[in-house]
């Protein structure tokens, strides 16, 4: 089978399976889940799965047990399936709630909390419902709620990594300091060299600290992708050449 299709994905070390999620394989999450570094992570949180993609690409990469959380029940479905067909299946563990229930309830704290949340201000609504609460921000989830969950649900030497549009990712820094989570490190992201930033990958926690910037551009100016995405990437996709 080829690597993508509408309803399955082949990663190196899984598969994602998609029929039934809205979102599907994108690359703002491949990113985010290559970037974050979690190998001394124990307890992980995985904010709005989806497919599960996040989390798996997590525990290829460590030996943590992670929380899976998606208010959208074919989603869980989906990620359970997911889970379940790969090597880590013991160390995933989906939960059908939301965030802001989770946090209400639970008295776990996590050392790494992740999340390709679903704000896209002003952006133009799919007539899919549940395309629409995978992507945007309304009255039922504001970044207030997740950002207030996190800081409930984070250790206090924790790390919440997530991913970004520009402008978003502004008014999320913001709003983040408001309620004690500060900026540790942020990568403009760019999808060719010499072409505006897209996408923002921002790390926070609890303690101010010196913010660590860089810049990641997934295509050189000829369209080729660039060593740093490729070394980025590479023990995920089946289809890049090796650096």
């Amino acid at each position: 089978m080829s690597e993508s299709s509408q309803n399955q994905f082949n990663f190196k070390e899984f598969t994602i399976r998609q029929e039934q999620c809205a979102m599907k394989v994108g690359t703002d999450g491949v990113l985010l889940g290559a970037w974050i570094g979690c190998e001394n992570a124990v307890n992980i949180l995985d904010i709005g799965t989806g497919t599960g993609l996040l989390a798996l690409m997590i525990a290829q990469k460590s030996s943590a047990t992670i929380d899976a959380i998606d208010i959208d029940s074919k989603a869980c479905h989906q990620a359970k399936g997911n889970f379940y067909e790969s090597k880590w299946r013991d160390r995933l563990h989906v939960i059908h709630q939301s965030v802001q229930e989770f946090a209400a309830n639970s008295n776990k704290k996590y050392d790494l909390i992740v999340s390709n949340p679903p704000f896209f201000i002003n952006a133009q609504k799919s007539h899919q419902l549940n395309r629409n609460v995978a992507r945007h921000l309304d009255d039922s989830f504001t970044m207030d709620d997740l950002i207030i969950s996190v800081v409930k649900l984070l250790s206090d030497s924790g790390e919440f990594c997530l991913i970004q549009p520009i402008k978003e990712g502004s008014i999320f820094i913001e709003v983040c300091e408001k309620h004690g989570l500060f900026l540790n490190k942020l990568v403009r992201v760019r999808t060719k060299e010499g072409r505006e930033d897209k996408r923002l990958l921002l790390s926070l926690s609890k303690f101010k600290r010196s913010i660590v910037t860089g810049l990641l551009c997934i295509q050189n100016s000829e369209g080729k992708y660039t060593d740093d995405y490729i070394r980025m990437t590479n023990d995920y996709y089946t289809h890049l050449p090796e650096k």
